[in-house]
């Protein structure tokens, strides 16, 4: 069994972890300095999802694969609790964990999703990053300058840029496996997580400027998330935790009661 990679802050601390895990073409170092920030409260794990960062690579990307990759992570390190926080495709994994194994979330976090299915929209970026040749392309910038004829947005290039890495081949690859994120694009974005009722406690938050959680989702949330709040950060998108970091985390400290 394959164990998601992570980066623990705060290891010695001897409350509730928390588990804090990215959206879709992101990694755990998206989240450092929140991290940082936290592990200084608690423990803090930053995770890889599977097809990202430096986790496994897999052919299987389903909400339930992810949510399955959770409770493995949570056995391997001895842990039978945790506050689990997830941003946008990391919302739907563990909303869709807090379903399957309720007996191990204390308090659930969900930045910037809802439980709904969405309608495809990363194809432009998907198309941009299936463009890129590492035969041909020999620098960040040469990268940058491919994604660029496709992607208007430099911090959307800049965010998906940090997943370069010099394989074994001394050739430039992304870290994340784009063959399986891309053939099972639908199967994770464009479907709902499984009906069902989680009773904890539970936290979604909003980006003010971001349309991914709409007023009306409420209504589906509540249905099952029934403790839902929901709490939106001013001045950020759907970039929540990057876009107005003190806010985010002040809204998270006070979730979890460490302020």
């Amino acid at each position: 069994m394959e164990i998601l990679h992570s980066k623990i802050f705060g290891e010695n601390l001897s409350s509730t972890p928390l588990l804090v895990f990215h959206g879709l073409f992101g990694m755990l170092d998206n989240w450092g300095s929140f991290g940082k920030d936290l592990g200084e409260l608690l423990p803090v794990h930053l995770i890889d999802l599977r097809n990202h960062g430096r986790s496994f690579h897999s052919e299987d990307m389903s909400h339930d694969d992810l949510a399955n990759d959770i409770a493995n992570y949570m056995n391997h390190y001895g842990i039978e609790k945790a506050h689990v926080l997830g941003h946008s495709l990391g919302g739907k994994a563990v909303m869709q964990f807090a379903m399957n194994y309720p007996e191990k979330v204390e308090k659930l976090i969900v930045v910037d999703i809802s439980p709904k299915a969405y309608p495809p929209h990363h194809q432009g970026i998907i198309k941009a990053l299936e463009t890129v040749d590492f035969n041909t392309v020999n620098s960040r910038n040469e990268v940058e300058a491919v994604l660029s004829q496709y992607i208007p947005e430099k911090s959307t290039i800049q965010f998906l840029t940090k997943n370069l890495y010099w394989d074994e081949n001394k050739k430039l690859n992304w870290r994340f496996n784009l063959k399986t994120l891309s053939e099972k694009y639908n199967e994770f974005v464009s479907n709902a997580i499984k009906f069902g009722v989680f009773q904890g406690e539970t936290l979604f938050i909003a980006g003010e400027k971001s349309n991914y959680i709409l007023p009306q989702d409420e209504f589906a949330i509540k249905q099952q998330f029934p403790k839902a709040k929901i709490v939106t950060v001013k001045n950020a998108g759907h970039w929540v935790q990057a876009e107005n970091p003190v806010d985010f985390a002040e809204v998270v400290k006070e979730f979890l009661d460490l302020n």
